[in-house]
């Protein structure tokens, strides 16, 4: 995961100097990754104050699998946040960016890389809640971000639906026969070179509650995308 191709082409876009497209790829079934659109768009502090997502975060937040740290940069200028991502070339190119607090770690190994209650929000913006693999998987996440979480902190994460209309057209979906659950494999590709298979497991927003049932968490609110995009949700969680 160090220099994999996802990471790569982030970087060389910034730098200015990727020539060739970042490819999500399942089997021949392909897609140029919108890097542009998805991580290197300007969040305006004025603009942008009174949003949904913002009205649930609170400082010192933790920003997981930042990516070059869109939202990072804007955070930082109201409050401490720190930004993780798994690969190192990732976090270089947020040190690069400006971002003032990255760090490499991993988003299943948070006891180890904090203290309890270092932070009273945190945000997953990415849908890498997936990557948890299962409902087992992902209880125990949320039991990790409850321990680095203060007792009244709130945590905003996001996944895919596979309860609604249109999920079946994401790349790589696969269904399941289990109710609200369902997966998506893919793979990123970069100037040739494969980066590792992504499993991702997708959690309908009642598999979601399910799973904060033996944690500290509960699910406060759910927004969803717009029109056909409704499949998309990202999930309020919070201790009180």
């Amino acid at each position: 995961m160090e220099d994999e191709p996802f990471a790569r082409a982030l970087r060389d876009h910034y730098r200015e100097s990727r020539d060739e497209p970042l490819i999500q790829r399942d089997g021949e079934e392909t897609l140029h990754h919108p890097i542009e659109e998805f991580y290197f768009g300007t969040r305006s502090p004025e603009e942008d104050s009174d949003s949904w997502l913002d009205s649930w975060l609170e400082g010192p937040l933790l920003d997981i699998g930042a990516g070059v740290g869109r939202d990072t940069l804007y955070f930082q200028r109201k409050f401490e946040t720190v930004a993780i991502e798994v690969s190192e070339t990732l976090v270089q190119t947020m040190r690069e960016r400006g971002v003032s607090d990255a760090r490499k770690v991993d988003m299943f190994d948070l006891r180890t890389a904090f203290d309890s209650d270092r932070f009273q929000s945190a945000v997953a913006n990415g849908t890498q809640i997936g990557l948890a693999g299962s409902m087992t998987g992902l209880s125990e996440f949320l039991d990790d971000l409850a321990y680095i979480t203060q007792p009244d902190g709130t945590a905003v994460l996001d996944c895919y639906d596979p309860s609604e209309a249109g999920v079946e057209e994401l790349l790589g979906y696969r269904t399941d026969q289990t109710p609200g659950l369902a997966h998506r494999v893919m793979h990123f590709e970069y100037e040739g070179d494969v980066g590792p298979t992504l499993l991702f497991r997708l959690f309908s927003p009642d598999r979601l509650r399910e799973a904060t049932e033996d944690t500290p968490w509960q699910v406060a609110a759910v927004k969803r995308g717009d029109g056909d995009r409704s499949f998309y949700y990202q999930a309020v969680l919070s201790k009180s």
